[in-house]
């Protein structure tokens, strides 16, 4: 293993609630307060197709048919997790023996931290990974967190807050993946966190079942459309958007199987599209103005970023704030996610905590995942 070092190279792989692609990032830290990171490299590789089918449908709330299908299941996430990170290497030209350690989030199938057993599932089995790669590889975070009563989600805020805090003004970062969430970054205050609703993963999941494509690119089909104020209002009425943070949310609560009772017979596909993407938009709007309503500037990451009509509602329902990319402040909006999960990986060898309380309601700070040696 690695000596767990404060500075040096970390790898981070992430796939997220979409499941449309394994970003892999080469992030240098150094031990500077609050840390410092440099993204060296980055790069996201497609899933194979049959994989990522079978991802999407589980996400979904679909059901493995037994056990050995979750097995080769995990092993294979395991295997395209560390092939992403040895491709990411041979791109970037650099020995896997400089890299302290792999942060590996895998591939969540099902979340529920609010059930009377709460658990969070990822998978892409991380001994596959340390064993290909010949890299410490430290996963599974989020269930500590759950353990200690936590939503094990978001993680990432104390990140953020590291890399984009401002003293003089009242931010917030919006990560647009298959799920939205903000973390709130007041110039003075704790940080706090929580996921808002859907994003690109209700609106990709549409668009692949009337167009064939996998998402909606520049966001024409929703823009071919228009908002149908009847279904968005019955939307809007799901009980998760007027629930109090701490919370978390994924894939299997919004899903095509929860839209589909509130559709209408002669309902154009493109005006669902449409739809969506408001109601991204006004759960993304509404959430703000009530959580943290002195917010001067919000600066967005993830998919959703490169979805340019997304991006226009967004502003426009918040007039008065500044809405941009973390391109705009020097951080890679497609990378940040998963340099957080670098992040993470070095916290874990360093002995140091990965949540914040404050944002996952876990009864205290908590060293996260599990190490896997080289």
């Amino acid at each position: 293993m690695q000596p767990a070092d404060a500075d040096g190279l970390f790898l981070g792989l992430m796939s997220g609630t979409s499941a449309d692609g394994i970003d892999a990032v080469l992030v240098a830290f150094d031990d500077a307060t609050p840390v410092h990171a440099t993204l060296v490299h980055a790069m996201t590789l497609p899933w194979a197709d049959d994989l990522r089918a079978h991802l999407v449908a589980l996400g979904q709330g679909g059901d493995l048919d037994s056990l050995d299908t979750f097995g080769v299941l995990d092993t294979r996430v395991g295997e395209a997790f560390a092939d992403a990170a040895l491709t990411l290497l041979r791109e970037a030209d650099v020995d896997r023996a400089r890299v302290h350690a792999i942060g590996s989030h895998g591939q969540t199938i099902r979340h529920r931290p609010a059930l009377a057993h709460p658990f969070t599932l990822q998978i892409g089995n991380p001994a596959v990974i340390a064993e290909r790669t010949g890299i410490t590889t430290v996963a599974d975070f989020r269930r500590r967190d759950v353990a200690a009563g936590g939503q094990g989600a978001p993680l990432l805020p104390a990140l953020h807050a590291a890399l984009l805090h401002d003293a003089g003004e009242d931010r917030a970062v919006l990560n647009l993946g298959g799920i939205a969430n903000f973390t709130l970054l007041p110039a003075a205050g704790d940080v706090r966190g929580f996921d808002t609703g859907p994003a690109n993963a209700l609106m990709d999941a549409w668009c692949l079942q009337h167009t064939g494509q996998a998402f909606d690119a520049e966001g024409a089909f929703s823009a071919s459309g228009v908002v149908d104020e009847l279904l968005l209002g019955a939307l809007l009425e799901d009980p998760y958007f007027r629930q109090p943070p701490p919370k978390s949310t994924g894939r299997e609560q919004f899903h095509l199987a929860w839209l589909q009772p509130h559709l209408r017979a002669g309902l154009a596909a493109a005006d669902v599209q449409a739809t969506l993407l408001e109601l991204t938009a006004r759960t993304v709007a509404d959430a703000l103005r009530s959580a943290q309503p002195r917010t001067t500037r919000v600066l967005a990451c993830g998919g959703g970023v490169r979805n340019p009509r997304l991006m226009a509602r967004i502003d426009a329902l918040l007039p008065g704030i500044a809405v941009q990319s973390t391109a705009d402040h020097g951080v890679d909006p497609d990378a940040l996610e998963a340099m957080g999960f670098a992040w993470l990986a070095r916290q874990t060898l360093l002995g140091l905590p990965g949540n914040l309380p404050a944002v996952t309601g876990a009864r205290g700070p908590r060293v996260l995942g599990a190490i896997h040696p080289a």
